[in-house]
């Protein structure tokens, strides 16, 4: 009972401060609008008004919100193990190379539901590999991951420009991009009309899937025992640093994925440094969910409202919100979501020593 007690309050208090950082963040980027003489609450309204009104820009949140859910899965899969993935961008990047790699080689010479199937796995192992090999030096070494994974995005970033300006630029020769895919090689959309493509159903069903993994499985299990206490789960016989290996190769593949999503999906090329903070989007998004994967869901639809909504602020007539807006915004908000998980720490290691201190009287 005392444990369902505090579950409870748990979950009150991640909730409650979790509404109060993001209401916060947001009256900060209003009271920014004010000093660029711009009524905030006009502009917020006519972006409310056109994502529930118009078909195609309702859309586009949910478009924004598919690559979210898979690297604030990447992050939350490992944080379950109090592993910290930190180099989800690129394995993101590491996804979309063999995303596009592949597709542009087996374009017009396959389905295009072989070709997204062999994309979409190629996309998945790319990632993983790089995530299973943070993991390994994890495992074998005790290399600092958040370090490791941190490093590893810069060398993926070069080696994605390294191959932007070799084997996988233009045939043109212009810039440090790929050739463009064709129809065949693009995610199928399920809404007339609209860009959201079949993408967002598979991080849906994704995020479900890895819930049911970490809550239902004996692998999960597993995971979240290293998680709670390595010492304790290697006395029972878990082996912590297999556990390592493969957390972090289904991390880094799910950002993989995210990926795959992004280039058959939406962008259709590979272009340098494109999507540079996603990476860092999925981290405040997994913090804000509480690293549960159905809540995650939900948190990436926010910030991906939160992407159009500033998205439509600058294309509005007469008002001049700069782009640089956009990530200002969500970075304002990101930043207050961590600030309140600093806080439920504090709290959380508080109510432990009052627990303690009454244990002993």
């Amino acid at each position: 009972m005392a444990n369902k007690l505090n579950h409870h309050n748990e979950t009150t208090v991640l909730v409650w401060t979790n509404a109060v950082a993001v209401s916060l963040g947001l009256i900060i980027c209003g009271l920014m609008l004010l000093f660029l003489k711009i009524n905030p609450l006009n502009v917020f309204g006519q972006a409310l008004k056109t994502i529930f009104t118009d078909a195609y820009t309702g859309a586009e949140v949910f478009l924004k919100a598919t690559p979210l859910i898979f690297t604030a899965l990447s992050f939350a899969f490992t944080y379950k193990a109090s592993l910290y993935n930190i180099g989800a961008q690129g394995q993101f990047y590491a996804g979309a190379i063999a995303s596009i790699a592949l597709s542009l080689q087996l374009e017009g010479k396959v389905s295009t539901f072989t070709l997204l199937l062999l994309s979409l796995l190629a996309a998945l192992l790319a990632g993983g590999l790089i995530g299973g090999l943070i993991g390994f030096l994890k495992a074998r070494f005790q290399a600092n991951e958040f370090l490791v994974s941190m490093m590893s995005t810069y060398a993926v970033i070069a080696f994605m420009n390294y191959l932007l300006r070799t084997a996988l630029k233009e045939n043109k020769g212009e810039y440090p991009q790929t050739d463009a895919l064709g129809r065949a090689a693009w995610i199928p959309s399920f809404i007339p009309g609209t860009r959201l493509h079949y993408g967002f159903i598979l991080a849906i069903l994704t995020a479900i899937g890895i819930w049911v993994l970490l809550n239902k499985t004996p692998f999960g299990f597993r995971v979240r025992s290293v998680g709670y206490n390595q010492r304790a789960t290697e006395l029972a016989g878990i082996k912590a640093p297999a556990i390592f290996i493969m957390t972090f190769f289904i991390s880094g593949a799910l950002s993989g994925m995210a990926g795959f999503t992004e280039i058959n999906g939406v962008q259709h090329m590979l272009i340098q440094d494109f999507n540079p903070f996603i990476g860092a989007a999925g981290l405040g998004i997994a913090i804000l969910a509480n690293a549960n994967p159905i809540a995650i869901i939900f948190a990436s639809i926010l910030f991906g409202a939160l992407s159009v909504i500033g998205m439509l602020m600058g294309r509005m007539p007469g008002i001049n919100v700069p782009a640089s807006f956009v990530p200002l915004m969500q970075g304002t908000v990101m930043a207050f979501v961590i600030g309140a998980n600093f806080f439920r720490i504090k709290l959380h290691i508080k109510r432990e020593k009052m627990r303690k201190a009454e244990e002993l009287k």
